[in-house]
């Protein structure tokens, strides 16, 4: 299938340093801080939480590898979608578009019951008003420009970094037991019960990391997409390291599980309130931003697929459109199409009267990290059995090979502590069947994919050969600083 300049992206507009403002603000650090390291403590009662963050850190690392490599051959915005289509079939390509559609839409949408039920919390109202404020800001975002976006995710994930930083440095500065415990670190805490569980809440920290391969149309230099992906999960993972240690030493490794079960401990911002008493305002404040901006980040990764899989005809063609006739701004279509899935879910958990944090924020979000895992695991595959072709003449066996084996034994393991502790990461009750519709729905969303890609080869033959090809040639798309002259 041709592609046409009207429905390519702005070239060379995502610098380095932009495609990793996109992966670490989809993280939330200050999500993360508040939200998971807390919640971690307080269901899987794991002392060694800050090692499990070193090695679930090197397992991810070792699954982007694969991926960023095909990523940054191909060049394809709907990134395992292209991936899987040219490293193990057409079929599989679609089936992974979909279920990447599917996995991001729920981690973006679940923010949406994070936030209303935060700022509920803090200033009253009804959860979905406040999330329906956020969904303006984040729509009227997501159709301009990127460089607009880039612009206030690194501003609110600097101080996010900073406010990280000074809880550290309180927590070690006063240590509950009189000096700095390293128990956090010790490899006897790894054989207790809740391990399977710390371990998918750990993976499920990282979701968003891989989101700077749907901007490699758009990146001044391809080769950044590897480099920015895997500093942001190190950089990432020394930070939740760091920050899981922290509130260990400040509580007490034996205490810390205790007081983060406690609502009324005030975890963590008692202790961000030892570097002084006006970082814990900034701190709420900072945290309503970072949910947002995670929004904001998977809102354009969101759009990206849509656009990039209608652009070949595999989605409804009329997605295919930007917003401007000078062929640099947002994918419009995509972008609004995202807006009216979330408006349609919140819509449905408000009207099913559902808690926006218990119910829709954790099933939602588990959905969404066990799908985002599967696909890293399927891209490191692809990568291993990928043709010369694509691997390209400087193939290195680290990236193509070792790397995405090594990959793909750890995130296995990984995987099947996931799925194992289901249960007990969306609180359900031992024995109820209600958690087997996560894995269920993922895998009925790749048999969709599959089938609608056969029904493709035999009534559109010539999209069907068109799957993962559809990206622009360099010269066919002017860069941006050519467009505004």
């Amino acid at each position: 299938m041709t592609t046409h300049a009207q429905v390519a992206l702005a070239r060379r507009t995502m610098t380095p340093f932009g495609l990793s403002i996109f992966g670490a603000a989809a993280s939330a650090p200050m999500v993360v801080l508040a939200g998971g390291i807390v919640t971690t403590y307080a269901t899987t009662r794991v002392t060694a939480l800050p090692l499990t963050f070193v090695l679930v850190t090197v397992v991810v690392a070792l699954l982007t590898v694969g991926y960023t490599a095909m990523a940054r051959q191909l060049g394809h915005p709907a990134a395992y979608y292209g991936i899987l289509a040219h490293g193990l079939g057409r079929s599989w390509g679609v089936a992974a578009g979909m279920v990447a559609l599917v996995a991001y839409t729920a981690i973006q949408t679940s923010l949406y019951g994070l936030f209303g039920a935060t700022l509920a919390g803090q200033l009253g109202g009804t959860w979905w008003v406040w999330a329906g404020i956020a969904w303006v800001v984040v729509g009227a975002l997501g159709v301009r420009a990127i460089v607009l976006s880039t612009w206030v995710l690194g501003g609110v994930l600097a101080v996010s970094l900073l406010l990280v930083g000074l809880f550290v440095v309180a927590g070690l500065a006063s240590p509950a037991d009189g000096g700095v415990s390293w128990e956090g670190f010790d490899v006897s805490g790894l054989a207790v019960s809740g391990i399977g569980g710390a371990v998918a809440l750990c993976v499920a920290a990282f979701m968003g990391v891989d989101v700077s391969g749907s901007f490699v149309e758009e990146a001044v230099d391809r080769r950044s997409i590897s480099r920015a992906t895997i500093t942001v999960v190190v950089v990432l993972g020394g930070v939740y390291a760091a920050a899981s240690w922290a509130m260990g030493v400040a509580v007490g490794p034996h205490a810390v599980a205790v007081r983060a079960a406690d609502p009324s401990s005030g975890l963590p911002f008692v202790v961000l309130e030892r570097a002084g008493g006006i970082w814990v305002g900034v701190a709420g404040l900072m945290l309503v931003f970072a949910i947002v901006t995670s929004m904001l980040a998977f809102h354009n990764v969101i759009a990206r697929y849509v656009f990039a899989m209608a652009r070949e005809g595999v989605l409804p063609a009329g997605l295919a459109h930007t917003g401007s006739t000078t062929r640099v701004s947002a994918p419009r279509g995509g972008s609004l199409a995202q807006s009216g899935v979330a408006a349609v879910v919140v819509g449905a958990f408000a009207a099913a009267g559902v808690d926006p944090v218990g119910v829709m924020f954790t099933w939602l979000s588990t959905l969404g990290a066990i799908g985002l895992l599967c696909l890293l695991l399927a891209a490191s595959v692809a990568a291993l059995t990928a043709p010369a072709v694509v691997r390209g003449q400087r193939a290195g066996l680290w990236q193509w090979k070792v790397a995405p084996v090594l990959g793909v034994l750890g995130g296995s393991v990984v995987l099947v502590a996931m799925v194992g502790n289901v249960a007990s990461l969306l609180g359900a009750v031992p024995g109820s069947p209600y958690p087997l519709l996560l894995p269920a729905i993922l895998a009925a969303t790749a048999t969709a994919g599959g089938m609608w890609a056969g029904h493709l080869r035999r009534s559109r033959p010539e999209v069907y050969a068109g799957i993962g090809h559809g990206t622009p040639k360099t010269h066919d798309v002017p860069d941006a600083i050519n467009v505004s002259i």
